[in-house]
């Protein structure tokens, strides 16, 4: 069987030595089987090894394939949609369990970096940015709603000197600094967690797509060349499901974006660049950028409604990066890569069970570092009968995208193309 190749990113090009792991052959029995070998996947199965379930994860490419080893690597918290709209949607009683675990992501992540001592860059600080009056107002407002939640590592800066010692640029009125964010190599990472779920008796299967999954006490997931009977299935494939679940992908668009890397910048890096924090603006349609460990410049951003790979990534990109950093003029891009996730019509993840022991977790809409970190650590405890916490994600709705297949991708991207129009209005 060939195997699938990471995309051509700078990640892929500087990750750490990895096993080439084996497809399933033949039919195995375990406790869990889990679909999809990213965040949401590796972070189950982690907690679930420790807890001394046996633990089969199915991944249909390798390690770390999809969005969990081509992301931008920045520790945001909350989710794609923030505590006040969550409440002004669903009230304060569903608001407020997941206003408490709004930064568990993140701690949950320094705990697995600490603990399995994974190297993949990791660095301290975070920085959100706005180029209008109404973001600043923005700022403002998530400045008071995260420090009411117990974030008191907020600074907003809005000197124009000061936010240059932060990052050299004059395209922000305003910054808010977040020294409990931070960002790091996504793909090690995602390497480093599944070599702790081997190291705690997981067992990872690569270039092992699914077919189908046989509902039942003790449902069977099927591959091409084998079989997996578990007494529990954790769905965790996210933008990358195709069809194997219908009623998951009708709920969900999958979406691309797109990264580039210049080449190592040196002395230029501490000049653009001089906390060495990550930053993203607040625009609907959003960059966010960041220096790698030997301070190469990562900038992504832009969305592709549908998936669509552009054919010319640095076309895209580089204007915008030019826009922040006109310094880097010259400067030679060495890597440009896309990669899908998952949105939602609600922008907020769809969790929940497909029967009783198939549990699924997908659709973090842009915003899954965190979240796909502690979804992990939820479906665990769901799974050994403490499912408070999980069933708080699955009281939300879902909804099915108006029109099905055929118009989700045209009204979505009517609907980004306003929102767009107003962030270039600052209005």
């Amino acid at each position: 069987m060939s195997t699938i190749p990471h995309a051509p990113s700078y990640y892929a090009a500087s990750a750490h030595a990895s096993p080439n792991r084996p497809a399933l052959q033949g039919a195995i029995d375990t406790d869990i089987c889990i679909i999809g070998a990213g965040y949401t996947g590796l972070s189950a199965g982690l907690h679930l090894a420790e807890a001394g379930f046996k633990v089969v994860i199915l991944e249909q490419a390798k390690v770390g394939w999809g969005a969990s080893g081509r992301n931008g690597g920045q520790i945001v918290h909350s989710y794609s949609r923030d505590i006040d709209v969550i409440e002004s949607s669903y009230g304060k009683e569903k608001a407020k369990p997941l206003a408490e675990m709004m930064f568990e992501g993140a701690k949950i992540i320094r705990e697995r970096i600490a603990k399995y001592d994974i190297q993949c860059d990791l660095k301290t600080g975070g920085v959100y940015a706005a180029m209008s009056k109404k973001k600043v107002k923005a700022l403002e407002e998530q400045k008071e709603l995260w420090e009411k939640w117990g974030n008191k590592d907020l600074s907003l800066i809005e000197n124009a000197s000061e936010i240059k010692k932060v990052v050299n640029t004059d395209r922000y009125q305003a910054i808010l600094v977040d020294k409990s964010g931070g960002h790091f190599h996504p793909l090690n990472l995602t390497l480093g967690e599944a070599a702790a779920v081997e190291q705690n008796g997981g067992v990872i299967y690569e270039n092992s797509g699914v077919t189908k999954i046989d509902r039942g006490t003790n449902p069977v997931v099927h591959t091409a060349q084998g079989s997996v009977k578990a007494k529990f299935v954790i769905v965790a494939c996210n933008a990358y499901i195709g069809d194997l679940e219908p009623k998951l992908a009708k709920m969900s668009m999958p979406c691309g974006t797109q990264v580039i890397t210049t080449e190592p910048l040196g002395k230029l890096a501490e000049e653009i660049l001089p906390s060495d924090y990550c930053v993203e603006d607040n625009n609907f349609l959003l960059d966010y950028y960041r220096l790698s460990g030997d301070k190469r410049l990562i900038f992504g951003g832009g969305v592709i409604y549908g998936a669509r790979d552009p054919s010319h990534i640095e076309s895209i990109l580089r204007p915008n990066m030019l826009k922040v950093f006109p310094q880097l003029k010259n400067v030679k891009i060495d890597y440009g890569w896309t990669g899908n996730f998952l949105l939602t019509l609600s922008r907020m993840p769809e969790v929940g069970k497909l029967s009783d022991n198939i549990y699924y977790s997908q659709g973090c809409s842009g915003h899954g570092i965190t979240f796909t970190h502690l979804i992990g650590r939820l479906l665990s405890e769901a799974i050994r009968g403490q499912a408070e916490r999980f069933s708080a994600f699955e009281s939300l709705p879902h909804y099915p995208f108006p029109g099905g297949r055929m118009f989700r991708v045209p009204l979505t991207a009517m609907g980004a193309a306003w929102y767009d129009l107003r962030d270039r209005l600052g209005v």
